[in-house]
C-alpha cells in the first residue's frame, strides 16, 4: 500500500531501491507517528473537518495502536511503504472510509518531519539523563581524589603539576558545556512543523498552534516552506551537539589509554575490564577505552555526512532526506552505550595515588620554584634563569609547597560552581511539558 497509489505498479527494482531501508528506520518512528496522527485528527475535528463520533472512535484505535507501539510490538507489513501508510491501513481496515480521512491537511513530508521531531525530543532527553550521570561520576571522582597529585602535559612532556581532582573536573565542566549544545539542539527539535504538508501549507483551514500545544512544542515552525527546508538541518545540529559531546567523551577515552599504559601508569582498570592478548600472556588491554574512542570519533563524522547530503539541496523536499534518517538514528544508540560505558569505567577505575613520588616528575615543579623565589622578592625573568640553570646543572630541587588557591586551581577546584553551571542548563529544558502533552494525549 502507498499513500500516493494511482492505480499503476511501480517497477518492482525500483520499489526496492526507493523504499530503501525506510521500513526499519520507520519502527523507531512508529509511536510518534501515530502521536502526531492522534494531535493532528483533534485540530481537524475543531476546525469541522472531522465529525466528534468520527474522532471519537479513531481515538480509540490510535490509542491501541500507540501502546502495540510502545511495546514494541507494531509492525509494517511487507507490502506497505512506510509508517504513514500501515497507520492509515490499519485504521481503514478497522473503521473503513473514516480511516481515510486522518490525512486531511497533511503530507507524508510534514508527518515525518514531526516524526523525527517528536523521537528526537526523547532521544534528547535520555541523552541528557546519560551525560549528567557521567558529569556526577567524574565530579564524585574529583571530589573523591582532590589531593591526588599527577603530573600535567604540554606537548607530551613533563609541564606541572596537575592533580586527579583537576583531571576528573575538566572532563565534569567540558559536559557541562556540551549540555549547552544539547539546550541548542532541543530548542529547535522543540517547534511543530506539523501542517507545513508539502512545504507550502494547505488550503484546509488547519490550526496549527493547536497541534503545537497538543504534541506539548515550545513553539511553532512558523513559514512553511522553512519548516519543510528544516527537515535535515534539525537532524544536522542535533547530530552537531551529539558531536560535541562525543568529542569530550572520545578525549576522556584517549587519556584513559594512556594513563593506564606501563609508561604512565595513573590508573588501573580491574582485570574484568580488560581483555587479553592471543600471543602475550601478561597483556591486559583498556580495549573498552580504546572502542570508546572509535566510536566517538564515528559520532563526530554524523553531521557532517548529513550535511553533504542537504548541503546542494535547494528549497523544498527531496527523496535524499529519506538517507538521513539512516546516519541519524542510529546515533542515539551509539552515544547512549558510549555515555554508559563510559561512566562504568571511570566509576571502576582505580587511580594510583603515590605517582608524584617517581622522581622522574620532579621537573614539574619547576614553575613552583621560580615562584618561591618571586615570593621572597626575586624578579620573576631573575627566578625563571635561576630555576633554568639549576635544571641544566642537574641541581634542581624544590623548596616550597604546593599552594594553588585561584579558581579552577589545585586547591580550588570550584566543583560546586560547575554543578551550578550544568544545573542552570538543566533547568531550561521544557520536558516536563513534553510528558504532559503526550499524557494528555494517549491516557
Amino acid at each position: 500500500m502507498k499513500l500516493w497509489d494511482k492505480g499503476f505498479s511501480e517497477d518492482e527494482k525500483i520499489d526496492r531501491f526507493t523504499v530503501g531501508h525506510d521500513r526499519e528506520m520507520d519502527m523507531f518512528l512508529a509511536p510518534y507517528d501515530i502521536l502526531g496522527t492522534m494531535a493532528h485528527i483533534t485540530m481537524l475535528e475543531s476546525v469541522g473537518l472531522l465529525e466528534k463520533s468520527e474522532l471519537d472512535v479513531l481515538l480509540v484505535e490510535l490509542k491501541k495502536l500507540y501502546k502495540i507501539a510502545e511495546e514494541g510490538k507494531f509492525v509494517i507489513d511487507d507490502d506497505v511503504e512506510d509508517i504513514h501508510s500501515q497507520v492509515e491501513l490499519l485504521l481503514t481496515k478497522k473503521l473503513g472510509d473514516i480511516g481515510k480521512k486522518v490525512h486531511t491537511g497533511r503530507s507524508r513530508n510534514d508527518q515525518v518531519m514531526v516524526d523525527l521531531k517528536l523521537f528526537s525530543r526523547d532521544a534528547i532527553e535520555k541523552a541528557v539523563i546519560k551525560i549528567k550521570s557521567l558529569f556526577d561520576v567524574l565530579q564524585r571522582k574529583s571530589e573523591m581524589y582532590k589531593n591526588v597529585l599527577i603530573p600535567g602535559y604540554t606537548h607530551l612532556q613533563v609541564a606541572m603539576p596537575s592533580s586527579f581532582g583537576l583531571w576528573f573536573g575538566a572532563y565534569a565542566e567540558s559536559l557541562a558545556d556540551d549540555m549547552l549544545m544539547m539546550l541548542a539542539a532541543w530548542e529547535v527539535t522543540d517547534q511543530n512543523p506539523l501542517g507545513a504538508a508539502a512545504g507550502y501549507g494547505s488550503s484546509a483551514p488547519i490550526n496549527r498552534t493547536m497541534t503545537t500545544r497538543l504534541l506539548g512544542f515550545d513553539d511553532l515552525d512558523y513559514n512553511v516552506v522553512y519548516a519543510q527546508m528544516g527537515r535535515g538541518k534539525t537532524e544536522r545540529i542535533i547530530s552537531f551537539a551529539l558531536a560535541s559531546v562525543a568529542e569530550t567523551v572520545g578525549r576522556l577515552a584517549v587519556d584513559g589509554c594512556l594513563f593506564a599504559s606501563q609508561n604512565f601508569g595513573f590508573i588501573h582498570l580491574p582485570d574484568r575490564m580488560t581483555t587479553g592478548s592471543s600471543i602475550m600472556p601478561h597483556k591486559k588491554n583498556p580495549d573498552v577505552f580504546e572502542l570508546i574512542r572509535a566510536h566517538c570519533n564515528k559520532i563526530q563524522g554524523a553531521s557532517n555526512t548529513i550535511r553533504l547530503i542537504t548541503g546542494n539541496l535547494p528549497s523544498g523536499y527531496f527523496r535524499d532526506m529519506q538517507i538521513i534518517k539512516e546516519v541519524f538514528i542510529p546515533l542515539f544508540d551509539e552515544i547512549y552505550d558510549c555515555l554508559d560505558i563510559a561512566s562504568y569505567a571511570v566509576e571502576n577505575m582505580e587511580v594510583v595515588e603515590d605517582v608524584m613520588d617517581d622522581p622522574k616528575y620532579k621537573f614539574a615543579f619547576s614553575v613552583e620554584e621560580v615562584n618561591h623565589l618571586v615570593s621572597q622578592g626575586v624578579p620573576f625573568r631573575d627566578a625563571y634563569r635561576q630555576v633554568g640553570d639549576s635544571v641544566q646543572k642537574g641541581t634542581f630541587e624544590y623548596h616550597g609547597k604546593l599552594h594553588h588557591t585561584h579558581e579552577g586551581s589545585i586547591g580550588n577546584l570550584c566543583n560546586d560552581k560547575i554543578r551550578m553551571k550544568m544545573d542552570n542548563t538543566l533547568k531550561r529544558f521544557s520536558f516536563r511539558k513534553m510528558h504532559d502533552a503526550v499524557d494528555s494525549l494517549t491516557k
